[in-house]
């Protein structure tokens, strides 16, 4: 395994300084299309726990597994989780969020990156947190696909495949068999809505994925709390921050949500009751929970709170699930949002 100092060493001899991504705005817009977000990655004390409780609940089917990993389907469209094992001196989490990318070609892809401010670099230890080497591109090869990663100036961890990328073989990672059986679930989850990333520099992180990607602002919860949406209207990145712990601290992905056909907020929650989950009440959020917070209009939401609900799995880590179309905005099921008002 590569050294932390000898990863370090390598990666300051292929480029200059760090630059901030501030510094190239205007040369940007829009610099990369990405069609969708499409992929998670979660480190897991139990990963066979972990395989059982999504299986069970949401009925995901396994696509495919590449030594310790696992790649769990959501849906019908080409969205995934991925379930891996934690590693030394880690502890379990959302790893990383993923953006399918149109016409993938990795060296064009990199050469983009490279051109608005990262630097190439060696591949990273998986388990080393994205702040330690900020501002920096590098690949990771599954069989004969090329995936491209990269680490924002707050450290947040990206992954780039093509659109039809299904965790398989051939050059594009899309050749796959069907998905193997899979129980039918207790919730059909129909697709990965948004995330929720804490970072060191909330309005920064806002403005740079906004020019490197072309994105536009879709909702607001909150005065300076804007929504970043991803093409079709619904799905979303929301960057929060500064952190109380300043500049250097890790970015967070704090939560992931998914969204549903259907979504009637008792139901969930009966059901995830029926599962084992327990109402969280006024206690520490802790493995195994569920709770409602409602989303009040100070913070975009509609009058009496559009209802949010809230999970979390065998590890604690946290998750969302919502209607099929909330897209982060108002109205009782979060579906009222810049982009479907013609605003």
């Amino acid at each position: 395994m590569t050294s932390r100092r000898k990863f370090l060493t390598r990666t300051a001899s292929l480029g200059g300084a760090l630059a901030y991504p501030g510094m190239l705005f205007a040369q940007m817009q829009g610099a990369l299309q990405v069609e969708k977000l499409n992929f998670l990655e979660i480190s897991v004390a139990n990963p066979a726990r972990s395989l059982a409780f999504y299986q069970e609940l949401f009925g995901f089917p396994v696509q495919s597994v590449s030594g310790d990993s696992t790649v769990l389907k959501i849906g019908s469209e080409n969205q995934f989780m991925t379930i891996r094992p934690v590693l030394d001196n880690e502890t379990p989490r959302i790893t990383t969020l993923g953006y399918s990318v149109p016409d993938f070609s990795p060296d064009r892809i990199l050469d983009t990156l490279e051109a608005n401010g990262f630097r190439k670099t060696v591949a990273p230890d998986i388990s080393w947190p994205g702040i330690e080497f900020p501002m920096t591109t590098w690949t990771r090869s599954n069989g004969e696909a090329t995936e491209v990663y990269f680490s924002d100036a707050r450290g947040l961890i990206v992954r780039l495949t093509d659109t039809s990328w299904c965790g398989g073989g051939g050059p594009l990672g899309n050749v796959c068999n069907a998905p193997e059986a899979a129980p039918d679930g207790m919730i059909h989850l129909d697709e990965i809505n948004h995330f929720t990333c804490f970072v060191n520099d909330g309005a920064g992180a806002n403005v740079f994925y906004q020019e490197l990607f072309g994105l536009e602002i879709q909702a607001f919860q909150g005065p300076n709390s804007p929504v970043t949406g991803i093409g079709d209207g619904k799905q979303f990145v929301m960057y929060a921050g500064p952190l109380r712990e300043g500049g250097n601290t890790p970015a967070n992905i704090h939560h992931a949500s998914f969204n549903m056909t259907g979504f009637m907020v008792d139901d969930v929650l009966e059901t995830l009751t029926d599962y084992g989950l327990s109402d969280r009440a006024e206690r520490q959020t802790g493995p195994m929970m569920h709770y409602i917070s409602l989303r009040m209009p100070p913070r975009g939401g509609v009058e009496g709170g559009t209802p949010e609900v809230y999970f979390t799995d065998p590890d604690g880590i946290l998750m969302q699930i919502q209607d099929i179309t909330y897209c982060g905005g108002g109205g009782y099921l979060g579906e009222v949002c810049l982009t479907n008002q013609n605003l």
